[in-house]
């Protein structure tokens, strides 16, 4: 019995032993590799000079991978489209190709800055910024020049950043940046907002930064933000240079008009659009008229018209602005016409600050306020005044608001005409004020001395909330009622005191005005008091 007893307990304990070895040979996968891939050799090897190679073979210490290479991969001075290809793309490799199509500059540094595009196979670790550096002339250019990109107008800059040096030489104008590539190109990528043109010879240089929406390296006004140092850059030098991008408003042009409805065209411009005129070319009926109302989302001239002869089928017109003329041609087609619609800005609830507007689609043409009444809750008459605004092709009433009350607005029928003669039917519509204390409110003190200044209070999309247009100091700028959110308070040094901020041009050499933001984000919380000052020296 003692021995089948001691047979067993070693029997168990056996087993428990391999339990245990077992539970301890399981393997856990140990911690992620974080190590990026490193070069270990190149052909021809870094820094070559004389180089004079169509190909360039780059081994790395383990298999990696080419991610998202057309926006991370600078190559300074620039190869043109096409004057190059990488491979492999998108498999998994221990080395990189790039095969040189283009004829290279003599004499001159070149660098491949990979920026993360290379990632190792198993992890996606990138390698940071890799570089390789060759010349086809008997040194390497070593110096180097640096700064920081802004945005002029935004609390910070776009991604992907392109900044550039031009050579100024006897071929340089300042056309030079919407024809050609410059000299050294390098990019902000995605997460920094400093930049450092490396691998440069000594020279004077035109130093440009561009949101290149085509990836071109040339400046398209109509597309890309630009930002620009106005002196000559000397390299070398120690300085750093601060860069604010802007985009430019283009110069005026029209685009082809389209037939939108029976009586109806529009015409599209770039630019601004004050005293531009459109002509109709055509004979026309002794009684045609015409009307014109802006867009209120595109920039667009809404041509409203009627009376034509039966027999027109097409409308030419003259578009005019200053010195420029462009002449076209609309061939008119069997639509509706558009019907008067209206809409109010609010519905339900207004805040006590705002004022009640009644859009039309139509040309506002005849305003008759004395069949307007407005009522409080308890049915007692509100005095108003109105107004109608042309910019907006809209019914604009003022009248004081009281907190938690009821207003309800009837317009009778013929309160608004429009061109065609339609009028309203009866309209009614119900507006609420909510309590004083549904609001934040926000004091707001300044101690610089540069005026006039814009003062806006902006929400996390940096859109317009409210603004205070200051031509002198005041002990403090007040802003009630303002919505529970999140807000960004911000300032406009109105150089020009046209009452808006202004972008810059380059051709012009005209930088934009200064905006300055308070550093932090402000919590507006209902039934709260927010005081800030906004010291000069503390803007950003």
């Amino acid at each position: 019995m003692k021995q089948r007893f001691i047979f067993f307990s070693i029997v168990i304990l056996l087993l428990l032993s391999l339990v245990n070895c077992a539970k301890r040979g399981f393997p856990s996968g140990g911690d992620p590799d974080k190590t990026p891939p490193k070069m270990v050799k190149a052909q021809p090897e870094e820094f070559s000079t004389n180089f004079d190679e169509k190909r360039i073979r780059i081994y790395f210490n383990e298999y990696i991978k080419v991610k998202d290479i057309q926006k991370q991969l600078i190559i300074s001075p620039p190869i043109k489209e096409g004057g190059y290809i990488i491979y492999p793309q998108g498999s998994a490799s221990k080395y990189i190709d790039i095969q040189i199509l283009d004829t290279l500059q003599p004499n001159t540094t070149y660098s491949f800055n990979f920026g993360q595009s290379i990632v190792d196979n198993n992890e996606g670790n990138p390698y940071d910024y890799f570089k390789y550096v060759f010349s086809t002339g008997s040194y390497i250019d070593s110096l180097e020049v640096g700064g920081t990109i802004e945005d002029a107008f935004n609390r910070s800059p776009e991604k992907f950043v392109s900044v550039m040096l031009y050579e100024i030489d006897y071929t340089y104008t300042d056309s030079t940046v919407y024809k050609k590539t410059p000299t050294y190109i390098t990019n902000t990528l995605d997460s920094i907002t400093n930049f450092k043109l490396e691998n440069l010879r000594a020279g004077t240089y035109k130093m440009i930064a561009l949101k290149d929406v085509s990836s071109n390296y040339v400046f398209n006004p109509l597309i890309d933000k630009i930002g620009y140092v106005e002196q000559e850059v000397t390299v070398p030098t120690d300085s750093l240079y601060t860069i604010k991008l802007f985009k430019e408003i283009p110069a005026f042009k029209a685009t082809r008009p389209a037939q939108i409805s029976k009586t109806m065209i529009a015409f599209g411009y770039e630019g601004p659009i004050d005293s531009m005129k459109i002509t109709v070319n055509s004979e026309v009926a002794d009684n045609f008229r015409y009307k014109t109302t802006r867009d209120p989302e595109k920039d667009t001239l809404r041509y409203w018209f009627e009376n034509l002869k039966p027999e027109t089928d097409s409308l030419l017109f003259t578009v005019s602005k200053g010195t420029y003329n462009k002449d076209f041609t609309v061939k008119l087609k069997e639509l509706e016409r558009d019907s008067m619609k209206l809409t109010a800005n609010y519905k339900g609830s207004i805040p006590p600050n705002k004022d009640f507007k009644v859009a039309a689609n139509t040309p506002i043409v005849a305003v008759n306020d004395k069949i307007i009444s407005i009522q409080n809750k308890d049915s007692i008459p509100i005095e108003f005044t109105s107004k109608f605004d042309e910019t907006t092709n809209s019914l604009d009433l003022f009248f004081e608001k009281k907190e938690n009350q009821r207003y309800d607005i009837t317009m009778l029928p013929k309160t608004i005409t429009d061109f065609y003669g339609e009028v309203n039917d009866t309209l009614k519509y119900t507006l609420v004020t909510k309590e004083d204390k549904a609001y934040g409110n926000i004091s707001l003190t300044y101690d610089g001395t540069e005026f006039p200044i814009i003062i806006q209070v902006v929400n996390e999309k940096l859109e317009l909330i409210v603004e205070e247009y200051v031509t002198e100091a005041k002990s403090s700028y007040n802003f009630p009622f303002i919505d529970p959110q999140n807000v960004y308070f911000r300032v406009i040094f109105d150089t020009n005191k046209n009452g808006k901020w202004d972008t810059g041009n380059f051709l012009r050499n005209i930088q934009p005005e200064d905006v300055k933001y308070f550093p932090k984000k402000v919590e507006i919380r209902a039934n709260w008091d927010v005081n800030e000052d906004l010291i000069l020296k503390n803007l950003k």
